[in-house]
Formats: structure tokens, C-alpha cells, sequence
């Protein structure tokens, strides 16, 4: 798990590519004893496949190369191992496929995503990169050629690991945007926000020339989280120097400056 102070690095609020190495095993495998987290996999899958799960055929390619490490990340595999909802009910983190086209640009080609931060995967499914991100209001900007540059140069059997972080009103895991899970809104109180953060991890898959990017969702309760001074102050800042159209895209602005106050 990432240390939250690590989320709001010293200065002003910008995006930033830090990675850091990791196992694949540690991040893929099994890590809640309870299985909460994946019977509200299943049920979402369940309900709505089509809605959580999407394939296509150069993803299939990925997904059988992602099913053969199964056993070496710690993973059950699913009896029906080419099937993309059968690996979303299995795996915790959700998991999206990537494969580089012609041009050599990574295209989203499949995934099971049932924890979903405001975004649906059948609108992002052939995307580039650069289209996904297209919306975030300034992130093309900054990191789409670092981004690019890094993802072509992955090698296999490491995972990098980086975070990102938002606020929500809510302590659900599916804030898929069909379901309308209302934002921050007034009057802010601590004990009923949420620090939500997407820890990520990229593993590339070279016989297939993809990579898969798993998203585990952490989520803290804004009153304990901010306990800590160092955790205090990194928000504050970041919420003081977030650019405003940002800061509308990820639904915070009607709090900010309530929040930084309260802060």
C-alpha cells in the first residue's frame, strides 16, 4: 500500500510519473482475507456484465498471455481462463489490457472494471492513451510523451507502481458514472468524505506486446487520514494550487475552498 504522504509531494500541485518497482505477485494476488471485495465483484459482474467487462480480439491475445502467470502472481484462475468476466470475478484488482497498434501507440483493448472512478470502460474500449486522457484537463500536457516513452520501454516481470488520488463523498468502490453516486457537496465535513486512492501497477506481457494495468481502490476516511500533519498539509497545498478546470473534473470545486479552510 502507498503511503499516503507520498500522495502530495512538496510544492505546488502538479502531475507527476513516479513509479516504483514492485512483484507482480504482490499486487495481483489475493490480499483481503474477508472476500468482500470480490463477492461485490461478482455482483456487479452478475448484474450487469456488458456494463463491467469488455474484450476485444487483439485483448483476447493479452488476456491468455495474463492468464499463463496466473500461478506465479498468485492469481486463481478461473476454470474458463479466456473468459474476461470469469477473470474479473477472480482477481481483485480490476484489470485492463493494453496493446500498442501499428504506430506503435497503446490502445485499450479489454478489461474488467468493476470499481470504476466516474468512467466507463465500453466508452474507453480501442481508445488511445492520449484519447483516455484527453479529458483530464491538463494531464496530455504533461506526462502523454513520458507516459509513451515509458510504456515502450517496459520490460517484463517487474511491476511499477504509482497513485493517484481524489475525493469522494461516499465510501462505494463503484462510482461507475451510470449510477450517478452524487459528488462532494456542502457543508464539508471531515467524517463524510472519503480520500479515495487508485493504486496502479503496469506489467508488460511480451509475447503478445501488451501490458496489463491493474487499479486497486483504497479509500480513508478524511477525518483520520488527515490526522497525520504531513497528510494535512500535502492536501491543503494540492488543493490550494489545483487548476480550477481540474479541480471541476475531478467534482471538487464546489468544496474547495470550504475543505482548505476546514484543513
Amino acid at each position: 500500500m502507498v503511503a499516503l504522504a507520498e500522495l502530495f509531494p512538496a510544492g505546488d500541485f502538479r502531475f507527476h510519473l513516479t513509479l516504483r518497482r514492485g512483484a507482480p505477485a504482490e499486487f495481483f494476488g489475493l490480499q483481503d482475507a474477508s472476500g468482500e471485495r470480490l463477492r461485490e465483484r461478482r455482483r456487479w459482474l452478475a448484474e450487469d456484465p456488458a456494463r463491467y467487462a469488455a474484450l476485444t480480439a487483439a485483448g483476447a491475445v493479452v488476456l491468455a498471455e495474463f492468464a499463463a502467470n496466473a500461478v506465479e502472481w498468485r492469481l486463481p484462475r478461473p476454470d474458463a481462463a479466456e473468459d474476461i468476466v470469469a477473470w474479473g470475478a477472480s482477481a481483485e484488482p480490476d484489470l485492463l489490457f493494453l496493446r500498442a497498434d501499428a504506430a506503435g501507440r497503446f490502445r485499450l483493448e479489454g478489461g474488467a472494471l468493476c470499481f470504476p472512478t466516474g468512467w466507463a470502460l465500453q466508452e474507453k474500449m480501442g481508445r488511445t492513451l492520449d484519447e483516455i486522457h484527453g479529458v483530464v484537463p491538463g494531464l496530455n500536457a504533461a506526462l502523454a510523451s513520458p507516459i509513451q516513452q515509458f510504456l515502450q520501454r517496459l520490460k517484463p516481470g517487474v511491476a511499477w507502481r504509482r497513485a493517484n488520488w481524489g475525493l469522494a463523498a461516499t465510501a462505494e468502490l463503484n462510482l461507475h458514472p451510470a449510477r450517478a453516486v452524487p459528488a462532494p457537496a456542502l457543508p464539508v465535513r471531515l467524517d463524510a468524505l472519503w480520500l479515495r486512492v487508485e493504486e496502479q501497477a503496469l506489467v508488460a506481457l511480451p509475447r503478445s506486446g501488451g501490458i496489463v494495468f491493474g487499479i486497486r481502490i483504497a479509500l480513508h476516511r478524511l477525518d483520520h487520514v488527515t490526522a497525520e500533519p504531513t497528510v494535512r498539509a500535502g492536501l491543503r497545498r494540492a488543493l490550494e494550487t489545483m487548476p480550477d478546470d481540474l479541480a471541476i473534473y475531478k467534482r471538487i470545486e464546489p468544496i474547495r475552498a470550504a475543505l482548505t479552510c476546514a484543513l
